[in-house]
């Protein structure tokens, strides 16, 4: 009697993840989401929480420092364009301290399309990487949505930055780029040396929470080792990282 083949027991496919638990679970169950994202490339709920909490503190910026102090501020740790102004009668350097000003919140209240576009940017360099270099099956709006989700921590640091500004920050010490304790930045003077500052604030534990997140976003989609996902994502930050430092010593 001819023996009975045994098929396979197909495995039930993981159900679909909503919005708001794809958000959760980046936090929690990290491969869960991303996998999730193979279904479904949505990117439009994390770039919404990162957009309105982002837009609070600048907002509690206005309100408790205000734009004329952060633009000071701004100048002050910058000795070349501390120098410059200082070069300029009295009557102007209360203009260009008006221009910057105006020009920061403008900037900073429109900061939503700048998520879009660094991300693009990310996304892009990320995606040309793992396809081409690394041969991985990856679509590009894939890859948005992974860097885009992988963004999330980045919440929790501003969050405390909103609330260190609420309990009352210094106005006089405090730094947009890097306006609370999450990296050895935070006690270093970018007056005194711009390029360390910039290396040290790289160093940022929210940072590398998301650099993290993003490797394990693209292991979990194109099916590569996490090893090579993380040295892929931590040799282009650390590229701009170097970048940004040496960019800093030149010009501020």
């Amino acid at each position: 009697m001819a023996a009975v083949p045994v098929l396979p027991i197909p495995t039930p496919e993981e159900a679909p993840l909503s919005e708001g638990a794809r958000i959760v679970n980046t936090f929690l169950a990290p491969h869960r989401t991303f996998l999730d994202l193979r279904r479904n490339a949505s990117w439009w709920a994390p770039f919404l929480l990162l957009s309105i909490v982002t837009l609070g503190f600048f907002y509690t910026i206005d309100q408790k420092i205000g734009f004329r102090k952060v633009a000071e501020n701004q100048i002050q740790q910058s000795p070349k364009l501390a120098d410059r102004l200082a070069r300029l009668p009295a009557d102007q350097q209360i203009q260009a301290i008006g221009r910057q000003a105006a020009g920061l919140r403008y900037f900073l209240y429109g900061y939503p399309a700048v998520i879009l576009l660094s991300n693009l940017i990310i996304a892009g360099l990320l995606f040309a990487t793992f396809k081409f270099a690394g041969g991985a099956d990856l679509k590009f709006k894939t890859s948005y949505a992974i860097v885009m989700y992988a963004c999330l921590p980045l919440l929790v640091k501003t969050l405390l930055a909103t609330a260190a500004l609420a309990a009352g920050a210094n106005p006089d010490t405090f730094v947009l780029q890097n306006p609370v304790a999450t990296n050895p930045g935070y006690f270093l003077s970018p007056a005194d040396s711009p390029f360390l500052f910039s290396l040290a604030s790289a160093a940022d534990i929210f940072m590398i929470w998301t650099l993290i997140l993003t490797a394990i976003g693209f292991a979990a989609v194109t099916k590569l080792k996490r090893s090579t996902a993380l040295a892929v994502v931590f040799a282009w930050y650390l590229v701009f990282a170097l970048g940004s430092a040496t960019s800093a010593g030149v010009f501020s």
